[in-house]
């Protein structure tokens, strides 16, 4: 379904190989103890997929949106955490990239696999409303000063930039803002408690905080009081499409397992099969109906991310909640149709399940989108 030309073919081809090879042995362990993924992510930086989407002057593969949601969808498939991860440095290459001063640096050590970054934008005073910041910057000669309690930050303490949301030292509300990048050697920068979570348990999502962090002014990424602008004109896009990616990986994951299992476990007193019952038939044929309606969704707000017109932000929007969407829908019916069996952990199932629960409440969340879209419909203005 996203139609892709060979050579972003042969790109995907890449990664799924390492998703099956690397990636896939990992995500159980990394699970259950609770652990990053470093290897599966050292994996995807070996093969140059950190610069998916660095330009090709600094050393990328130079790739969009529709490339990086193929990408994405594999390797969900085998271990969500990773995605996410990916995911998450993927959105902040976006803010890198949008800046009138890119930090190349950190997008050609990005290229070469030497650099991972995220984004670090919810704050506990705003929780899922990542756009109402509550820190705010201070000046300091031709530095700049941070203080922030960041509540969800993917890869903390892992990644070697993030990229910093705060609120502009002349703004008068929370939305006028600014982006920054903040290194994980950069003093005063530290991570406020550990991940232990019911999914997505390997991307090491825990708060972060900035005590006193001097940065030279530099080290924007956007124009004074202009990182609202970024945030939804370029972070925003990439992370709701991947994040959709995300969790159509994990409802594929699911209706293979799913197959797998109806078609391969019998009742040995008759000698039939779990597939032979019609109501487990009409549970499989609804997963893949609604896998596939979730994807085809997703191709299409690929098409408008391509060719921008009046719908494109809405379908932006809507991507990321229809696609989390699917896949609780779509992970629940499996738990039933494998039964006791799947509640067990020899599937594989019941990690799958709860990593599906993660992107309905993560921000922007379903609830918060939905209003987004609503609002839009209504010609309201989204903030």
């Amino acid at each position: 379904m996203y139609r892709l030309n060979l050579g972003q073919q042969s790109i995907v081809d890449l990664a799924a190989d390492i998703a099956e090879r690397v990636i896939k042995p990992n995500a159980a362990p990394a699970d259950a103890e609770g652990r990053y993924p470093r290897a599966s992510m050292e994996a995807l930086g070996a093969a140059g997929l950190l610069g998916l989407t660095v330009a090709k002057e600094h050393g990328g593969l130079a790739q969009g949106p529709r490339v990086v949601c193929a990408i994405l969808d594999q390797v969900a498939q085998r271990c969500a955490s990773t995605a996410m991860c990916f995911n998450m440095h993927l959105a902040a290459i976006a803010a890198y990239q949008a800046s009138k001063q890119p930090p190349v640096e950190q997008l050609r050590a990005a290229a070469r696999g030497a650099h991972v970054s995220t984004l670090a934008f919810s704050e506990f005073g705003s929780r899922s409303h990542f756009w109402a910041l509550q820190s705010q910057e201070r000046r300091d000669g031709d530095h700049v000063v941070l203080d922030a309690r960041k509540s969800f930050v993917t890869s903390a303490g892992e990644a070697d930039g993030y990229v910093v949301s705060t609120r502009w030292s002349e703004g008068k509300g929370p939305t006028d803002s600014m982006l920054y990048l903040v290194l994980r050697d950069d003093a005063g920068v530290g991570v406020a408690g550990a991940w232990d979570a019911l999914g997505m348990r390997g991307n090491a999502s825990a708060p972060m905080t900035l005590r006193q962090v001097s940065l030279p002014a530099n080290r924007a990424l956007t124009e004074p009081g202009q990182g609202m602008g970024t945030m939804l004109g370029a972070v925003l896009p990439i992370f709701n499409v991947g994040s959709a990616a995300i969790s159509i990986g994990i409802a594929e994951a699911a209706t293979a397992i799913t197959q797998q299992h109806l078609t391969g476990s019998a009742f040995e007193y008759n000698g039939t099969k779990l597939a032979d019952l019609p109501n487990e038939r009409a549970r499989l044929a609804e997963m893949r109906i609604e896998t596939d309606r979730a994807r085809a969704y997703l191709a299409a707000t690929l098409d408008a991310l391509e060719q921008p017109g009046p719908t494109t932000m809405l379908h932006v929007l809507a991507s990321k909640a229809a696609a989390a969407e699917s896949a609780l829908a779509v992970t629940d019916t499996a738990l039933r149709a494998c039964g006791g069996t799947g509640f067990t952990k020899s599937l594989g199932l019941e990690r799958v399940f709860r990593d599906a629960r993660a992107a309905a409440v993560m921000a922007p969340t379903t609830d918060v989108l939905h209003d987004f879209v609503g609002r839009a419909l209504c010609g309201m203005e989204l903030l």
